[in-house]
C-alpha cells in the first residue's frame, strides 16, 4: 500500500475546512496546512486534525504557495486539495481501493474534478487534473491564479471524482491578477489569453472577453481544447451582444477546431436556430447533442448537461412549436429524469399531458 501526504494552502477557510478534511483525513497518512494569512479560525480548525500546519506570507502568487505546501510532504504520493473540495463516499471508497492497489512505478494520477453541480446533484462541469503525485518527482506548480502541474513521466487516469461545493466566489480576483500582469507589460501565452477572457467574460467584460479570446485563437502555439472553447465562448458573448452572425461564424469554427461535433457546440448550435423560430435545424443539432458519447479519458471541459437534460428540454419546445405533441412529451420525460422537480419541465409535462388527452379523444 502506497502513502499519501496531503498538501493544502489556505486563508480564511473556516466555512469549509473541516467538511474537506473529514472527508479526506480516512485516506491519508499526513496533513500539511499552509496558511497564507487567516484572520478567522482556519488555523485552528486545521490544528485540530494535524500538527503539521504551516504560515507562509502571501506574494500574491498561487503556484508558489502551492510549491511551498508540497515541499512538506513527507510521504510517498503527494495528494492536493482546495478548502472547499470534499470526497464523497462513492469516491472515497474508490480511492482507498486505489491506495492498496497502486503500482508504485506510477507517477501520477488524474482524477475528475467535479467543479460544479446544480440543485439537483447533477455535474454541471468536470475536467481531469492530475491529483496525486508522485513526491519524489518534486513536480512543480506553474502560473499565476490559473495553476497547473508541470507533470511527466507514467500517468494513469482513474474514475475517482473531487467534488467542489464552494460556498461563495470571489468576484474579480483572478481578473485583477492578470489585470496587474497587463500593467506590467508581461508577455501572455496562448494559455494566459484563454483564461483572461474566461474571467472577463465571467465579469460581463463580453466586448473584451472576445479580444481576448482572438487573441488565442490567432497563436499558433496553446493547446488545440482551450481554442475549442475559446472559439465557443465567443459565440456565448456574440450571443449576449446581440450579434448572430458572429455568434454562429463561432460555433462553426468551433466546430471546425473540434473537428467533431460536440453536445456543447451542438446544443449551442440548437438555441441559435431555435432563438430565431427555425425549428427543424434547431432540432437536428438537439439530437445530435444526445447522441454523442464522451471520452472519459478527455482532459478538457466538459458539461454534461449539454448532452443530457438541456437538449431534451429544449426538444420538447421544439416539437411543440411544431405540432408534434408526443415527441414533446418523450423529451420532456427524457429531462425530468435528471432535473424531476425542475418547474419548467412539471409545467411542460401537466400542459403535454392535457394536449394528449385532447388529440386522444378526437
Amino acid at each position: 500500500m502506497i502513502s499519501i501526504s496531503l498538501c493544502m494552502i489556505v486563508k480564511n477557510e473556516e466555512e469549509v475546512l473541516a467538511r474537506c478534511l473529514e472527508s479526506v483525513k480516512d485516506i491519508v497518512d499526513e496533513i500539511n496546512i499552509v496558511d497564507t494569512g487567516s484572520t478567522d479560525r482556519t488555523v485552528e480548525i486545521a490544528s485540530s486534525f494535524t500538527d503539521n500546519v504551516y504560515h507562509y506570507e502571501w506574494t500574491g502568487n498561487f503556484a508558489q504557495a502551492r510549491n511551498v505546501a508540497h515541499a512538506y510532504a513527507t510521504k510517498e504520493y503527494t495528494l492536493y486539495l482546495d478548502a472547499d473540495d470534499v470526497i464523497l463516499p462513492k469516491d472515497k471508497e474508490k480511492f482507498l481501493q486505489l491506495k492498496e492497489t497502486l503500482d508504485p512505478n506510477v507517477d501520477a494520477v488524474s482524477m475528475y474534478y467535479h467543479a460544479g453541480t446544480d440543485e439537483f446533484g447533477n455535474v454541471t462541469i468536470q475536467y481531469r487534473l492530475n491529483r496525486l503525485l508522485k513526491t519524489a518527482k518534486k513536480f512543480q506548480w506553474q502560473g499565476d491564479c490559473h495553476n497547473y502541474l508541470n507533470v511527466t513521466g507514467h500517468i494513469i487516469n482513474s474514475d475517482i471524482a473531487i467534488t467542489h461545493k464552494k460556498i461563495s466566489h470571489s468576484v474579480g480576483r483572478n481578473l485583477s491578477i492578470y489585470e496587474e500582469r497587463k500593467k506590467r507589460n508581461e508577455d501572455f501565452s496562448a494559455r494566459d489569453y484563454f483564461y483572461y477572457g474566461n474571467e472577463l467574460r465571467e465579469n460581463k467584460y463580453y466586448e473584451e472577453a472576445i479580444k481576448s479570446y482572438q487573441q488565442n485563437l490567432e497563436m499558433h502555439s496553446g493547446w488545440i481544447e482551450d481554442k475549442v472553447y475559446a472559439a465557443t465562448y465567443q459565440a456565448d458573448c456574440y450571443r449576449i451582444l446581440k450579434n448572430e452572425k458572429q455568434e454562429l461564424n463561432s460555433l462553426f469554427y468551433a466546430l471546425q477546431l473540434a473537428k467533431l461535433p460536440r453536445p456543447e457546440i451542438c446544443s449551442r448550435l440548437g438555441y441559435h436556430f431555435q432563438q430565431k423560430r427555425d425549428f427543424k435545424p434547431a432540432v437536428y443539432w438537439y439530437e445530435l447533442a444526445t447522441t454523442i458519447k464522451t471520452d472519459p479519458n478527455k482532459w478538457s471541459f466538459t458539461y454534461p448537461a449539454y448532452a443530457t437534460w438541456y437538449p431534451h428540454l429544449q426538444l420538447c419546445v421544439c416539437y411543440y412549436n411544431l405540432q408534434q405533441f408526443e415527441k414533446a412529451y418523450e423529451h420532456n420525460e427524457k429531462a425530468r429524469i435528471y432535473r424531476p422537480e425542475d418547474q419548467r419541465v412539471l409545467f411542460n409535462k401537466e400542459l403535454l399531458e392535457k394536449r394528449l388527452d385532447l388529440s386522444n379523444e378526437k
